[in-house]
């Protein structure tokens, strides 16, 4: 997933290890410190070091280059002229981003974009992209056309007005959104962690969060908005018509880098061909923030990963005045600092809201790490710092030594700006922190994506990761397996109706400035009743519905350098100490109750069950993958829009599998499911809700009663009631949705909104 440096990078860090000399390496691992492992990496970085990071990020070119904006318009009129239309915005997209400013091509891509927009109805953004085409020159005898389109889109935005004026609150939602794209929801909470909770620190545990009262189940707990966060490249997530040509368009090219907004009118950066924003506003705050010293650094951050770039986007934005105070409590505690606990801040005044300073003191596990992994890491950090140091002087902005003085000078006596290169080295420092702390506190940011064709009435979607961010209060949160909140990421821009956030730093020294709010927000509700003392847990990805106890303890101890002791993990232990069966059952354990979801082929009771009937492991493994893989032609022949030929294969499949699985088994659900996703295509409504129904019993089964995932499969069930015209078993569902997704999601998701909509319909 991108999270660590691209193979190449890390073999060339291995065998820059491998040759150290023996004292070197002891020296190293001997190091204890953060500044003394990055002080004495930078002196085992050379330029060869350089030379090999410019060498393989050579093959991620982010330059602007006039003959691939040609290639991409090109494509754009490709698109255009099967009228697939928001392909073509999104190509004409790319040669805008990748056209030289001012150019021909820039202006032609503008010009042509904007009539893929009119073609959307996106008439406001297609005024903006033609006005962009006559400011960057486009060529004087072909601009009828676009006064033409202008005219047209006024004509539009006119009739726009008169509605919004007969039907205010209608017509303005649509034009504000044209596209349908999610906004970033606002809860109950604006930012930060409610009164019936408190922050509480263990030297086990170290920071917590506790309940102080009884909280409800469905309750938000907390809202979090992420200090700095790195979109994530690659991730596939358009899907329609063109996706039977091939052409399939990443998180890059659709959202926006800085809030992750989805956009088809992105603003370029006017520096490099990667970097896009869904508003001016974004592009400014970005660059303001950290894009002045990535966008020449682009194809070398490409290579060094998500991890490396998200610890330098933190460093960026806090600047060298916040790194400095962020520094100083350490300092000002321990005159004479001992290495076992010089690293470790003040338990009762750590947590410092959403500024650097509660970034800055999350646990980096230095010690932890293998010596392998710290080098990697420090060697990286230390090219990062070469590469900053050559750029130049940071801004003028970032204060680099203490608060001046009315004559331009520091407490130091130094005039800004002087002797920036000597203490750029604190930048080094920061990056290699940051780097060791978000490998146990970055958390990924995930959506719905819809994984069916673009017409289809029955929403069919997975949860994707499309970047890697840092919350500062969310990493209050401990984990379990079977954890007693919710998190549901939301993104794209807000505005703060109080203004500009002036976030002071504690020390009263200053105060560090966010211009706007990032509108990625992380909120975390109570999934089940909290009493008070109870610790409020989160799970980091090893969750006891879908992973067995051995493997996901190995996971975090591998990662998080603990041993899950958790409620799932316990129970699991206990019932493998007393050997008892029924405890096996009742454990929730994913791996010890798939065996309880097999079926044996002579009493079709449990396959451990004591009819003597043998199956040996291997025969039962070769079933499984078989059913598996018709499974997954099944699914690919529906996206290929083929459903007669998908539903072919399913009877037959499902015709197997029910000598071999029971109803409750996942692989039987996610059978049922496509039985159902096909049935919909065909408009067979009452066959796909009753295989979608099966599918339920698999769903409740594997994730509980109570579980998001049951909630969004009931969703699917009431679409397809409601399509079908079943008025009473749509309305006998909508209850049971409703009370999973706001228990898990809120009162104002966007399914929440349909399922509303729909219920109205119904009873008239």
């Amino acid at each position: 997933m991108m999270d660590l440096p691209c193979m190449q990078w890390q073999d060339h860090v291995a065998q820059k290890w491998t040759g150290l000399d023996p004292e070197l390496k002891e020296h190293f691992i001997s190091l204890t410190e953060i500044d003394d492992v990055f002080k004495y990496t930078l002196t085992l970085t050379t330029q060869d070091d350089l030379d090999f990071m410019q060498s393989i990020s050579a093959g991620n070119p982010v330059h602007k280059e006039t003959g691939q904006a040609a290639k991409w318009r090109e494509k754009g009129n490709s698109s255009f002229k099967t009228r697939d239309y928001t392909a073509a915005a999104l190509h004409y997209s790319q040669g805008i981003c990748f056209a030289p400013q001012s150019s021909e091509q820039l202006s032609l891509c503008y010009a042509n974009r904007s009539a893929a927009l009119y073609h959307l109805q996106h008439y406001q953004e297609s005024l903006e992209d033609i006005d962009k085409a006559v400011e960057n020159g486009y060529p004087s005898h072909l601009s009828h056309k676009l006064e033409e389109r202008r005219i047209q889109c006024l004509k539009h935005l006119s009739v726009v007005d008169k509605a919004k004026e007969e039907h205010p609150g209608v017509a303005a939602e649509n034009h504000k959104n044209p596209d349908g794209l999610k906004k970033a929801s606002t809860g109950l909470l604006k930012s930060g962690i409610i009164p019936q909770t408190a922050v509480h620190f263990s030297a086990e545990k170290g920071r917590h969060l506790v309940a102080v009262e009884r909280i409800a189940a469905g309750e938000e707990l907390l809202n979090d908005r992420p200090y700095s966060c790195v979109l994530i490249p690659g991730m596939e997530e358009v899907k329609g018509t063109d996706m039977q040509r091939g052409v399939l368009f990443g998180t890059e090219h659709r959202r926006c880098h800085r809030c992750l907004t989805e956009t088809s009118c992105p603003v370029p950066c006017e520096g490099c061909s990667y970097s896009r924003y869904c508003s001016t506003s974004c592009q400014r705050n970005a660059w303001d923030e950290h894009h002045r010293w990535e966008c020449p650094l682009g194809a070398e951050l490409m290579v060094m990963g998500v991890m490396s770039q998200l610890a330098l986007r933190v460093t960026l934005k806090a600047g060298l005045k916040n790194i400095q105070i962020a520094r100083e409590p350490i300092r000002d505690q321990h005159e004479k600092p001992k290495p076992s606990c010089v690293n470790q801040p003040d338990p009762s005044i750590s947590h410092y809201g959403d500024s650097y300073l509660s970034v800055f003191h999350l646990l980096h596990h230095l010690n932890r790490h293998s010596p392998g992994v710290r080098f990697l890491c420090a060697v990286t950090a230390a090219t990062l710092h070469q590469k900053l140091r050559k750029a130049g002087p940071p801004p003028a902005s970032w204060h680099l030594s203490r608060p001046s003085g009315a004559n331009g000078k520091s407490q130091d006596g130094e005039k800004e700006g002087d002797d920036w290169s000597s203490k750029l080295w604190l930048l080094g420092s920061a990056v290699l922190r940051h780097i060791l702390q978000l490998r146990c506190n970055a958390q990924a940011v995930c959506t719905m994506q819809d994984t069916g064709s673009a017409n289809s009435l029955v929403q069919s979607s997975r949860e994707i990761r499309i970047a890697t961010a840092i919350f500062p209060t969310l990493s209050l949160l401990n984990h379990s397996c079977c954890p007693n909140t919710s998190l549901v990421c939301s993104t794209g821009t807000s505005t703060d109706p109080s203004g500009p956030d002036l976030s002071a730093d504690l020390s009263g020294r200053g105060a560090e400035y966010r211009s706007t709010s990032n509108g990625i927000t992380a909120t975390v509700r109570a999934s089940k009743v909290i009493s008070a003392g109870q610790e409020i847990l989160h799970c980091y990805g090893p969750h006891s519905s879908r992973m067995g106890t051995k493997e996901r303890q190995l996971l975090l101890q591998e990662q998080y350098y603990f041993l899950c002791q958790c409620e799932a993990c316990t129970l699991q232990q206990g019932k493998e100490e007393e050997g008892t069966e029924g405890r096996q059952q009742r454990s929730g354990d994913g791996e010890s109750l798939q065996q309880f979801r097999l079926l044996c082929g002579k009493c079709k009771g449990s396959l451990k069950s004591p009819c003597g009937h043998h199956v040996s492991s291997s025969e039962v493994s070769r079933r499984l993958q078989e059913i598996q893989v018709d499974q997954e032609r099944a699914v690919d022949l529906m996206e290929r829009d083929r459903p007669d030929e998908a539903l072919k294969l399913l009877k037959k499949t499902l015709s197997q599998s029910g000598l071999i699985l029971a109803e409750t088994h996942p692989l039987q659900g996610q059978l049922e499911d496509a039985a159902a996703r096909a049935y919909a295509t065909t408009g067979d409504w009452n066959k796909a809700a009753s295989h979608l129904e099966r599918s339920t019993v698999a769903i409740s089964s594997q994730y509980g009663e109570d579980s998001i995932e049951l909630g969004r499969q009931l969703f699917k069930l009431a679409q397809l009631h409601f399509n079908g015209g079943a008025r009473g078993p749509a309305l006998s569902v909508f209850p049971k949705v409703r009370r999973l997704l706001c228990l898990h999601c809120g009162p104002h998701c966007n399914e929440l909104q349909e399922l509303e909509a729909m219920e109205g319909c119904l009873r008239g």
